[in-house]
């Protein structure tokens, strides 16, 4: 699976992570470091695995939890329609 940002989806950088902004609605959504540098490997076209692994590597701490929080960001996204799945 590739994601992609939907079309009316901005990202802005901000302090601690990334700002997504939906131009469609005015709805903004905040993402923290490790959000932030999820979205950045999926949206580099990296797999739900390799991004889960190349977390791992970066934080440490997300070890046991890196494929279901990686999982997780990416329903929450498609859900709020902010990525789109190819």
């Amino acid at each position: 699976m590739t994601l992609a940002l939907a079309p009316d989806v901005v990202v802005a950088d901000c302090e601690g992570g990334v700002v997504l902004l939906d131009q469609r609605n005015g709805r903004h959504w905040r993402l923290n470091r490790t959000g932030a540098a999820t979205l950045r490997l999926l949206l580099d076209g990296y797999s739900l695995e390799a991004a889960a692994a190349r977390l791992v590597r970066d934080f440490p701490d997300a070890a046991q939890s890196a494929q279901a929080d990686v999982r997780n960001l990416i329903g929450t996204l498609q859900q709020a329609q902010l990525v789109e799945a190819s």
